[in-house]
């Protein structure tokens, strides 16, 4: 299991790099299908264990603090390993986290269930950590936006996919609630417990999928990045203070929170704004939401070659902004066209937050990108916002409140880079 190794200043051997960017391209795919799986659980919880909005949103809390616990230890875990080995850690405790729950269905705990998925979280940062800045490194400098933005393309394909499939295999019809309160309590909870166990069997094969991964990656050689020797490898605080990178964790926290507010919440805020069922939600949810995103990820790569990227993403958040103000306040299919709307244009932020937060970082780059990762957190935080002021206003659409203040964040950020990019630019 050895890695050729290359220097990034370089671009690794033609052969090297197509592979070893395909596979880090299907991780993409991977962990984009278990995150948006994510807003079918949310409204089976709710109904197998009798939530509020505020306490099914303790699914993406879960999955997104691990996140926070995680990231730094993913610094340490590629320095110490580097990225492939990295890479094989974080597929197992994937795997492991999914085989849970099988358990957690039988034993009927909701906080299993929650536990289930930080494992799963857990090896995700782990994967996120190393595959991100990899995906960037791997080829030429001055693509690195463009290539990031390809490879999370099809984290959106996985968008488009995953809900479609979930709310068919996971999201049962299952009983009223009027019938289930008419049943006896051994009844209901019999009825309950078979209506949980339909994520058994998906999330097993999710885990053997994932196992299989692993193994491949084992035996593949793919180029280990070596760090730059010239460079001086900064402390986290020293890391920290990089106004670039500084400024990029802050705006990565807040639209990790704006998407996943997005996502998680869709089928409950669909039902509510436009009164359709939850299988129609579901596929406006994969088809729209989804397919905006991915072809959202495509069509802003393309469109890179001609807009700088942080022109582009401050664009893009200005629009959100406007979209926001629609599904505030709008009723009817309108609202969920402007949802779509907002899925697409913030289809690269992510990876253009990101690899503007690392660019030039030289030897510090795995360390900026554990806390890029770290403050995908803001995904644990800010949906709990959405789903107090959700259950306070009983209005789930006041909730967009909160992707609104997000993307004013963005769109900060990406003026700062622009500032920054003008000065660079007048001082050669």
């Amino acid at each position: 299991m050895t890695s050729a190794r290359i220097d990034p200043t370089t671009t690794p051997k033609k052969e090297n790099y197509h592979f070893a960017f395909l596979m880090i391209t299907l991780l993409f795919f991977m962990w984009g299908f278990v995150h948006n799986l994510d807003p079918v659980l949310i409204p089976h919880l709710k109904k197998s264990f009798s939530l509020s909005v505020l306490q099914s949103s303790l699914v993406d809390s879960s999955v997104f603090i691990a996140y926070f616990v995680m990231a730094i230890p993913a610094g340490f875990l590629m320095r110490k390993f580097g990225y492939k080995k990295s890479i094989i850690i974080g597929l197992l405790t994937f795997a492991f986290g999914s085989f849970l729950f099988i358990p957690a269905a039988n034993t009927q705990q909701y906080f299993f269930f929650l536990g289930a998925l930080f494992i799963i979280a857990c090896g995700l940062t782990v994967l996120e950590a190393a595959a991100n800045p990899y995906a960037s490194l791997l080829g030429p400098p001055e693509t690195s936006t463009q290539r990031l933005n390809f490879s999370q393309s099809f984290n959106g394909l996985a968008a488009t996919l995953a809900p479609i499939i979930g709310v068919r295999v996971i999201l049962t019809e299952g009983l009223s609630d009027e019938k289930l309160q008419a049943m006896t309590e051994a009844a209901r909870q019999a009825a309950m417990a078979a209506d949980a166990a339909t994520v058994k069997l998906p999330y097993f094969i999710l885990g053997c999928i994932i196992l299989l991964m692993a193994l491949i990656f084992w035996f593949l050689k793919l180029p280990e990045i070596e760090d730059l020797k010239s460079a001086n490898k900064l402390s986290l605080a020293g890391t920290l203070k990089i106004p670039q990178l500084r400024n990029a964790v802050i705006a990565q926290f807040f639209y990790v929170g704006a998407q996943v507010c997005v996502f998680s919440f869709f089928i409950l805020y669909a039902i509510h704004s436009a009164d359709i069922d939850k299988i129609q939600a579901g596929d406006y949810l994969g088809w729209g939401c989804g397919m905006a995103f991915m072809i959202g990820r495509f069509a802003g790569t393309f469109i890179m070659r001609f807009i700088k990227p942080a022109l582009l993403l401050s664009i893009y958040s200005f629009i959100n902004i406007l979209l926001c103000l629609v599904a505030i306040f709008a009723t009817g299919m309108i609202t969920i066209f402007a949802v779509i709307g907002i899925a697409f244009f913030m289809s690269v932020m992510f990876p253009t937050i990101f690899s503007l937060g690392i660019k030039n970082l030289g030897a510090s780059t795995k360390m900026g990108s554990s806390l890029l990762i770290m403050s995908i957190v803001g995904g644990a935080l800010l949906p709990l916002l959405f789903g107090y002021i959700s259950d306070v206003s009983g209005n789930i659409q006041f909730g967009y409140m909160v992707p609104l203040i997000c993307f004013s964040v963005v769109l900060w950020f990406a003026r700062y880079i622009l500032v920054i990019e003008k000065k660079s630019t007048h001082a050669t």
